[in-house]
């Protein structure tokens, strides 16, 4: 079925190029800064809500962790490291204030089976207090291994010292981890969802495990974490090479979990990049799969089959009922998705696919390498709203269809796709360096 595009943003496809150099990069930088873009909206906290736009009843204004690890990152690659610590620093302190999360289930207390009595991965930002009375999928291992990777990476750098008490709570999730058995630990993961054993799920865990296991071999005499060896690395040890089979035993399918089979869905990216736990042949066997099966015009889906915002999706649902938890069943939901092909092209995606072969081509100097960067690069400027529209200028998280026509949701802009914006732009300078 023929659907109409949306209207682009002319002011922003004119700088368009096939071929960035340094001058086009900046102009392109001064664009988006004038017209605010990449503005992002930062809580008194340090952390980032989902979207600073007033959505009714869609639970945007709260922060979700793995989101804010997304923001995190992006300001950790433009060099400013101030809010990325702050994030790291603000995700600790909540952590630490409701690690009774954590250590009922490493003890035995709590059933992490119950989802209320894992470590609440969606809450309020400014006061960094659990949502009341709140149903909702808190099995989401991904977003605690964001979290695990995000410290320690910024750790690594220099960038954050760790405070005793710092350094006790990221140790936690170590044996949280390993209380759950995240290798094969059914999970609700990036998109929230009916839970499965997912090699998204598995392979964010990995990344931060991996990224804590060398910040802990790099410690030096005065570091808060320089006394963990023994049982406690022989622990870690046999959870990454558990880790490792498992999402060996994945890939490159997202499930193969019986009760919900998945061969594509676009998470896998992230665990190629910024992640790296996935590269070379599988790796490429990933995206190709990303491209064969999920890519639309705009954006790309993040499975086929995927209901969340379907044609129409908020002519048919009041604001109430357009994110509630689906985890316990998604057959309603999924009835709204009349036909293969129409599910939602999102945002968050194509800055990281820039940002990757943007890397490759940094190493190796192919040009292939920097043509699918400036392919990817290209596709996410085009998803910027358009300058007549009724949020112009902003980074939607996803478009949807709306009586026919591509349109941009209500959640414009999200910072996680503003991260990804920043993230592409970032990779282009650099690569811009090397183009002349």
């Amino acid at each position: 079925m023929d659907h109409r595009p949306p209207s682009s943003n002319a002011a922003i496809a004119a700088l368009i190029k096939d071929r960035y150099r340094a001058q086009d990069v900046a102009e392109l930088r001064r664009m988006l800064d004038d017209r605010g873009t990449l503005a992002f909206t930062r809580l008194d906290s340090g952390l980032f809500a989902a979207s600073p736009s007033d959505v009714p009843r869609s639970g945007y204004h709260n922060v979700w962790v793995r989101d804010n690890v997304h923001v995190a990152y992006a300001h950790q690659m433009r060099g400013d490291l101030a809010v990325a610590v702050g994030v790291a620093q603000t995700l600790l302190v909540y952590f630490h204030k409701h690690r009774r999360r954590l250590q009922d289930v490493v003890v035995g207390i709590a059933d992490p089976a119950q989802l209320a009595h894992r470590p609440h991965i969606r809450f309020d930002g400014q006061s960094l207090q659990e949502l009341p009375d709140e149903q909702w999928p808190h099995a989401q291992n991904d977003a605690l291994g964001y979290f695990v990777w995000l410290v320690s990476s910024l750790a690594r750098q220099r960038a954050l010292r760790l405070s005793p008490e710092e350094a006790q709570t990221l140790l936690l999730f170590v044996r949280y981890f390993q209380a759950i058995r995240f290798w094969e630990d059914a999970d609700s993961g990036h998109w929230e969802e009916t839970p499965k054993v997912s090699a998204s799920s598995i392979g964010t865990v990995l990344a931060g495990l991996r990224e804590l296991a060398a910040l802990l071999h790099e410690a030096g005499a005065d570091s808060a974490l320089a006394g963990v060896r023994g049982r406690g690395m022989a622990a870690l040890e046999e959870m990454l090479v558990r880790g490792q089979q498992a999402l060996d035993a994945i890939l490159p399918a997202e499930s193969v979990d019986p009760r919900l089979p998945r061969a594509h869905d676009a998470a896998l990216i992230f665990l190629v990049y910024p992640l790296g736990v996935v590269s070379g042949a599988m790796a490429q066997a990933v995206l190709a799969d990303v491209d064969q099966h999920l890519t639309g015009a705009i954006g790309i889906r993040r499975y086929a089959g995927d209901s969340y915002w379907a044609p129409d999706y908020d002519l048919k649902l009041p604001a109430d009922q357009r994110t509630q938890d689906v985890s316990g069943g998604i057959e309603a939901r999924d009835r709204l998705l009349e036909n293969p092909g129409d599910e939602a092209q999102w945002c968050i995606f194509d800055g990281y696919l820039s940002a990757h072969h943007g890397a490759a081509f940094s190493r190796t100097r192919d040009v292939d390498s920097y043509r699918r960067q400036v392919h990817h690069v290209n596709r996410v400027l085009r998803q910027i709203s358009a300058e007549d529209s009724e949020l112009p200028n902003q980074c939607p998280e996803l478009y949807y269809l709306k009586h026919g026509q591509w349109t941009p949701n209500a959640h414009t802009p999200l910072q996680w796709s503003q991260a990804a914006l920043s993230v592409a732009v970032e990779a282009l300078a650099a690569s811009a360096k090397l183009v002349g």
